[in-house]
């Protein structure tokens, strides 16, 4: 199996790597990014600094599956159109482009309370992406919706460490759809999902990644 990943340089896309190149029945994985990633046998890291520049050379990857992991925040992006290029615009065309090719099995990181109902920017985009990604015409698409996710960032973000130390205290409490999501369980969830390629559309929930 050939596995195009996206956000490989984040917190579960960097997992969703680790674990997928270590897995025997994958043999190669294609990992787009802005910056280089360390050489790796199965590895095929196209670079470019805008990634939707890497669309036309995608349609000779010739993957079987992806597993699409990006996503930004509001500071990180500046506004909301940056905003959703990242969350929305580059998901749904590489996932075209991925399916035009020949890949039937897609696994999409999306959020808590994603809805295209939703009055707030973050939930209706990922609730658009959602929507738009069962469009596209794919066999087996699993869609996740973490919680909080917990591990080892290469960034800080303030007021999600707020919110993971809080979670953690309230945890006995909490519902447990509220619980932290640890990015190592996150990632191992999209590769088992693109190696078992289930057909239909399968939504997991936060309290099925703790």
């Amino acid at each position: 199996m050939k596995v195009l990943i996206l956000g490989a340089s984040g917190l579960v896309g960097s997992n969703a790597l680790a674990q997928t190149l270590a897995h025997a029945a994958v043999t190669a994985v294609v990992v787009p990014t802005r910056k280089p990633l360390p050489p790796g046998s199965k590895l095929t890291n196209p670079v470019a600094e805008q990634l939707e520049s890497l669309l036309p050379e995608a349609l000779a990857w010739g993957v079987d599956a992806v597993i699409c992991a990006l996503g930004t925040t509001m500071a990180q992006a500046g506004s909301r159109e940056a905003f959703r290029q990242v969350d929305y615009v580059l998901p749904l065309a590489f996932a075209r482009v991925a399916h035009q090719q020949g890949a039937e099995t897609l696994a999409l990181v999306s959020a808590i309370g994603a809805s295209v109902s939703s009055s707030f920017f973050y939930p209706r985009t990922k609730g658009e992406v959602e929507r738009d990604t069962k469009l596209v015409g794919l066999k087996s698409l699993t869609i996740l919706r973490p919680s909080i996710i917990s591990g080892n960032r290469d960034k800080s973000r303030f007021a999600e460490g707020i919110a993971l130390g809080l979670s953690r205290i309230l945890a006995p409490i909490l519902p447990k759809k509220f619980h932290v999501n640890p990015a190592p369980k996150i990632a191992a969830v999209l590769v088992d999902s693109i190696i078992a390629a289930e057909p239909g559309c399968h939504y997991l929930y936060a309290e099925s990644l703790v």
